[in-house]
């Protein structure tokens, strides 16, 4: 989508490293962009839990590192961000000017990109999504097509709410913002809300499969890293600097 109008230079990490700055700033100046769409991240939630070192030193760390190539090549920086970085208590969609209260290493991680991305930069975008699916890459719903060729019974939690948020839309609305200098801090994520547990059962019900799934609770499903329940369901489009 964004190739359609602009000239993209795709990276990825066999181009370098974004936790090895000197190499992160030698491809950012050869590469002279006008703009950066930062989305290199360790996101595996529950092993950030036992791997602090490397998820700050990529989710914190690395972000410094391209905010600083970004300023170095006065380009505009995109950095996407997640609904993790609050803690899912407020009982309302979250707004960009609530205040983030991580409860997680990877949520803790994020935020820490974010503030590097601030103390960094003036012209930064950062963008707050959810729960994204697209062709490419992992996501829940690849991850239910596969488990449900594995076993006879799911088990899906049924009380964390966000919403499933296309990779298509989330480029459309940072095709909006390139153009612009209306920096700060955006929620952007497509409409709607469901649980993990709605989600997985519409995924069964568009792929036409006659799947088992199960309702249970956060706490009948551990996992190492807490989650929060309710995330930033709606789109808003407000913005503010700072």
């Amino acid at each position: 989508m964004l190739s359609d109008d602009y000239q993209t230079i795709p990276v990825s990490s066999t181009d370098f490293n974004i936790a090895n700055f000197e190499a992160t700033v030698n491809f950012t100046r050869n590469a002279k962009p006008d703009a950066i769409i930062h989305a290199a991240a360790f996101t595996d939630v529950d092993g950030c839990e036992n791997q602090q070192d490397k998820v700050f030193r990529v989710n914190g760390i690395g972000t410094r590192n391209v905010a600083i190539a970004a300023r170095a090549a006065d380009a505009g920086l995109f950095y996407i961000s997640t609904d993790y970085v609050f803690d899912g208590v407020k009982e309302r969609p979250y707004l960009e000017f609530d205040k983030p209260n991580p409860i997680n290493v990877y949520e803790g991680s994020k935020l820490l990109g974010e503030e590097f991305a601030r103390e960094q930069l003036n012209k930064f975008f950062i963008i707050c999504t959810v729960w994204f699916y697209g062709l490419n890459g992992k996501n829940f719903i690849k991850t239910m097509l596969k488990l449900a060729q594995e076993r006879e019974e799911l088990q899906v939690v049924n009380d964390q709410r966000g919403t499933p948020t296309s990779t298509e839309d989330l480029a459309r609305q940072i095709k909006e913002l390139i153009p612009t200098e209306l920096y700060g801090r955006y929620h952007y994520i497509s409409q709607g809300s469901c649980s993990w547990y709605e989600y997985a059962l519409e995924v069964f019900n568009q792929a036409g499969l006659n799947v088992r799934v199960k309702s249970v609770t956060s706490e009948e499903f551990p996992c190492p890293a807490r989650r929060p329940k309710i995330q930033c369901w709606r789109i808003i489009c407000s913005s503010f600097r700072g």
